[in-house]
Order: structure tokens, then C-alpha cells, then sequence
């Protein structure tokens, strides 16, 4: 990418065993901890909630704007992205799973569109062929 619309700092000391993470320029602090999954109290925040917080929120914009292009209402839409973390032969990997539901719509309208977002979705795109997605359709 040559030139970036945007760009964010963030700024992390003591990783997950009682660190914390902020952005640079203010708004968003966060005392991390290690899940309980991974041995710790569970009590703070990991990089695994901050993942799904962000891609979620993306995804949902994706959804938005291909429905959008394609003359569709789909403000009622709902992203959910779980995001798990588990052990490798390298060590520990990353796998999600991203499900959208929108109120009222065809499933087969849903899917559509759920397809489409992950294919424009700048999450989806940076991850695509690094970690097992799961795309889900809910109900």
C-alpha cells in the first residue's frame, strides 16, 4: 500500500501477564491478562477480545457497503466474530468465526452478502489463508 488513508498507533508494556495497551494518542487504554484458557486470571482484556472488537466492527462496514452497491437495506445487520486461539505444530494459531444476521432478509440474501463482505472486508483480506474462517449465516 503506498499511501495510507489512515493510520493508529498503539503501545504495549507487559504484554499479556498484567500489561497494558493504549493508543498513542489517548481514548483507549486496556489492562491485559492472559485468559483463563491460557492459564491466567481472565480478569483484563488479551489481544484475542481486541481482534474480534475490531474485526466485527469492519466486517459489519463490508456488509454495509456491498449491500450498498447492490441497492440492498441491510442496516438491521449483525456481526458476530468469535475469535479463538489454540496450539499449532508452530506453536499458537488464531481461528474465527464470523456469522451475520439480518432481520427480515432471505438467508440466500444473507449468505450473499456475508460472502461478498468477506471478500472486501480489509480483516478478512490481511487473513485470508492464515487461519481457518468459518462464515455462518445465523437462523
Amino acid at each position: 500500500m503506498s499511501d495510507a488513508l489512515y493510520k493508529t498507533k498503539a503501545i504495549s508494556q507487559g504484554g499479556r501477564a498484567g500489561g497494558k495497551v493504549a493508543l498513542a494518542e489517548g481514548g483507549l487504554y486496556f489492562h491485559m491478562e492472559h485468559s483463563k484458557g491460557l492459564g491466567g486470571s481472565g480478569e483484563g482484556s488479551n489481544p484475542e477480545q481486541l481482534f474480534a472488537l475490531g474485526w466485527a466492527n469492519c466486517f459489519n462496514s463490508a456488509v454495509a457497503f456491498v449491500a450498498g452497491q447492490k441497492k440492498i437495506d441491510a442496516s438491521k445487520a449483525v456481526v458476530t466474530c468469535e475469535v479463538g486461539i489454540g496450539r499449532t505444530e508452530g506453536g499458537l494459531g488464531l481461528s474465527a468465526k464470523i456469522t451475520l444476521a439480518i432481520a427480515g432478509m432471505d438467508r440466500a440474501q444473507v449468505q450473499e452478502l456475508l460472502d461478498a463482505a468477506h471478500q472486501v472486508c480489509p480483516y478478512s483480506k490481511a487473513t485470508r489463508n492464515n487461519i481457518p474462517v468459518e462464515l455462518a449465516v445465523e437462523g
